[in-house]
């Protein structure tokens, strides 16, 4: 199993361009978010997303959540946010709230799972936010497990799930509830999954 470790706390950017390159060459990449461990892969790649549903185990037919570095290029990949999206944006990101966005027609189709949306979401973690940025577009952030196994905290054990998984180590993520989703293109907004984010904080932030 390939990978690098690095301190969250104080890392070179140049550290993460072999976890960068394998996302470029079609790879699958397990990198540290603010909640678990994630499984990081080109989401305009077919065969990419294909393998990740495979060593995941998971039903094709289940979307993958995405990260980016910042609310410009979730614009860039998906469009303007509506209003209260992106009050949202403002308010919880970079963190744990993730936000449908309509699938842009450059994702393979497996990564809306038949949906015509996407959850998107501003990590807090510095290295998962870096490694979106040095990639220079949003890459899918799926919990780091066999579908069924509770999500990891850490990145031993994370080479179980097949040699050509490249990880990422920096050290224990918070752990928790998951991100939490919203539905915010209508209004009111819909909490789509719960999570860290208590749905009365989503809607207490939108209170004038």
């Amino acid at each position: 199993m390939a990978g690098l470790r690095v301190d969250p706390r104080s890392f070179d950017l140049g550290a993460l361009a072999p976890a960068v390159a394998h996302l470029r060459a079609g790879g699958i990449v397990a990198l540290p978010t603010d909640t678990f461990y994630g499984l990081a892969v080109d989401p305009t790649q077919a065969a990419a997303v294909t393998r990740l549903f495979e060593v995941k185990g998971r039903a094709a037919t289940e979307a993958l959540p995405l990260i980016a570095v910042s609310i410009e290029a979730v614009e860039q990949f998906g469009g303007a946010l509506s209003p209260l999206s992106a009050r949202l944006a403002r308010q919880f990101w970079p963190g744990p709230l993730s936000l449908l966005v309509s699938a842009p027609g450059t994702i393979a189709p497996g990564v809306a799972g038949g949906t015509g949306a996407v959850a998107i979401r501003v990590p807090g973690h510095p290295v998962a936010r870096a490694i979106a940025g040095l990639f220079g577009a949003p890459i899918t952030a799926t919990s780091a497990n066999r579908s069924g196994e509770p999500p990891a905290r850490r990145a031993v054990g994370l080479d179980r799930l097949g040699p050509e998984v490249f990880v990422v180590d920096a050290g224990e993520t918070p752990g928790g509830l998951p991100s939490t989703i919203v539905d915010a293109r209508v209004n009111p907004p819909r909490l789509v999954r719960a999570g860290s984010v208590s749905w009365d904080r989503v809607l207490g932030s939108l209170v004038p």
